[in-house]
């Protein structure tokens, strides 16, 4: 077998264990390729900093061995929370700012009002409920995202008529004010509990 060959299979072999194997760390993504190819440890790294070259593959930052919450949420593991709260926030403040008429500016409240209705709330609920992985084997990580953002719309739908039910028996009754301040606070509310499980399951692989 030729050596461009040889690094071909390799190559192949280490995009499809990451895929369905999802190591968390370059040392189990080696061990994973040598229990399937003879190949020594340091042709297997050269291949992995290839890769990410090429832009094939992307390697994580590694975390620290125990990370604290305050210093997760500085990684690029949180950046998923941040870009949540920005939204709702970004949100709230064009929904009251920019009133009805006020063209173009009015396709921004449009566009931030419905992602805050039809996406946001169900996000946050599902990373509270699955930080980490969805109970459903997806052996591609594009999936695992069409998965989420499926979820997320649907849950989205289920939760804003429960929110509104709930405040139209209430003393502020169901108005604009409640109703974005509410979605507001259950966003933040899931998303934060989203990242405190996240940050506690990653202790426990790290414990492992």
């Amino acid at each position: 077998m030729s050596n461009i060959s040889k690094e071909k299979k390799l190559a192949q072999t280490l995009i499809q264990i990451i895929k369905e194997k999802k190591p968390q760390n370059v040392k189990q993504l080696t061990n994973l390729i040598k229990e399937k190819l003879p190949i020594p440890e340091q042709e297997i790294l050269e291949l992995i900093l290839k890769l990410q070259d090429e832009g094939k593959i992307r390697l994580a930052k590694p975390l620290p061995a125990s990370p604290k919450l305050a210093t997760y949420l500085k990684t690029e593991h949180a950046l998923w929370y941040w870009v949540t709260i920005a939204i709702v926030i970004a949100a709230f403040i064009v929904v009251f700012t920019i009133p009805e008429g006020l063209y173009p500016w009015i396709y921004i409240r449009y566009g931030l009002g419905t992602i805050l209705v039809l996406w946001l709330p169900g996000y946050a609920f599902v990373k509270a409920l699955f930080p980490r992985e969805l109970p459903i084997e997806i052996s591609e990580k594009s999936l695992d995202t069409i998965v989420r953002i499926a979820l997320s719309s649907g849950m989205s739908l289920a939760l804003v008529p429960i929110v509104g039910l709930l405040l139209y028996y209430t003393p502020w009754g169901l108005q604009l004010t409640t109703t974005v301040l509410s979605l507001l606070a259950i966003t933040i509310a899931f998303a934060t509990a989203g990242i405190i499980r996240e940050h506690q399951s990653q202790l426990l692989k790290t414990k492992k």
